[in-house]
């Protein structure tokens, strides 16, 4: 205010224009100095987007905004106490101190929204050039509405802490409210806290193919809510499970398989057991060539035991793909090579038979039989 004033000095104004040019001279100050931070942020943030680190950019494009509100709040508020200084103190700027606190908090909550909706966006689609996501884009919307609610609801209190209004009062009727609340909602809490895990522990997500033997629950998650999800069964039908249900029973989720596994018993003849040695060799060597066999997984072929009408050997390996059409279409593929090992080796498929052995009679007692009478 001295540097001001001593400029208006030297032009001699009268004292009721005095605040009129104070007044003036403190919007140009303003205006100069938003239209610097402007492009000051401007050439920062040209000369960031060149690396490949988005945290920068993100700190940048989230303060830009709130920087400006702020410059130009303080400004506004600056020329409002000249006006209030040379009209008498009058009762209409008493707003003016109220207004620079909740002015100063609203704009660091939208800094902080900010900050927060472009980090969701950042774990969604992850690093420049990264193919790979670390967090699932459900589980990060969920958290970040969590922590919106938390800086609205820490934002307001602090508000009414600054126009004097005792926070106490109210975090005290907040908490017998809350009491009150969790005995007539406790179901409804308890899905939503199951719900909350589901987003933090992430058993799941949308689109993944679960199932529980604790319960009859089978099928695809289509959508995960605060109280239900969602999982449309294989015959089509929805059915909506209370995420409660979750925090209970054992889920599993084969749709984070890394491979589907081949498992199947094949019976020769007792006749081939000969050409068991050549047979399994045959088709282990089949399996470690198969282009659609995962060789780094187990890989067994083994004569296996004597059933009551074969001879048994049985396969074991993995398939590289874990989708299930695909993987149906693979293992038909080896079965059928297996069937054309055995043929070529003139080996046959065992089926269930039964064999009767007779013992001859002795001589005079079929003579004996035939005896005329």
């Amino acid at each position: 205010m001295e540097f001001v004033q001593n400029i208006i000095n030297q032009f001699k104004l009268d004292q009721d224009t005095i605040w009129i040019a104070q007044v003036f001279i403190i919007v140009l100050v303003t205006l100069s100095v938003s239209f610097i931070q402007k492009r000051l942020f401007l050439r920062i943030a040209r000369k960031l987007q060149a690396t490949e680190n988005l945290w920068d950019d993100l700190l940048i494009n989230a303060a830009r905004k709130p920087l400006g509100m702020l410059i130009w709040l303080v400004g506004v508020l600056f020329a409002a106490e000249i006006v209030r200084d040379y009209s008498n103190d009058s009762a209409i700027f008493d707003f003016i101190n109220p207004a620079r606190d909740i002015g100063i908090i609203s704009i660091l909550v939208y800094f902080l929204l900010q900050l927060i909706h472009g980090t969701e966006q950042i774990l969604i689609k992850g690093q420049a050039g990264s193919k790979e996501r670390d967090f699932d884009e459900h589980t990060v919307q969920a958290i970040g509405k969590l922590v919106r609610i938390s800086v609205f609801i820490t934002g307001g209190l602090i508000m009414l802490q600054t126009l004097g209004y005792s926070i106490a009062g109210v975090l005290t009727l907040g908490g017998v409210g809350g009491i009150a609340i969790g005995f007539a909602a406790k179901d409804l809490l308890a899905n939503f806290f199951g719900g909350l895990m589901i987003y933090l522990d992430r058993p799941f997500k949308v689109g993944d193919w679960i199932r529980s033997n604790d319960k009859e629950i089978e099928g695809t998650v289509e959508h995960i809510g605060w109280r239900l999800t969602r999982i449309r069964t294989f015959d089509k039908r929805p059915l909506y499970v209370p995420n409660s249900v979750f925090t209970n029973i054992a889920v599993e989720n084969p749709s984070r398989m890394t491979n589907r596994r081949i498992y199947e018993t094949m019976g020769i003849r007792y006749d081939d057991v000969a050409k068991m040695p050549v047979i399994i060799e045959q088709v282990k060597a089949m399996l470690q060539n198969h282009p659609e066999i995962d060789s780094d997984q187990t890989l067994i072929v083994n004569f296996n035991s004597f059933a009551s009408s074969s001879v048994d050997f049985f396969i074991y390996t993995f398939t590289k793909t874990t989708e299930w059409v695909r993987f149906h279409e693979i293992k038909q593929d080896v079965l059928l090579k297996v069937v054309e090992i055995i043929e070529n080796n003139d080996a046959e498929f065992a089926f269930p038979t039964s064999t009767l052995h007779l013992q001859s009679m002795p001589e005079s007692v079929t003579q004996a039989t035939h005896r005329p009478l």
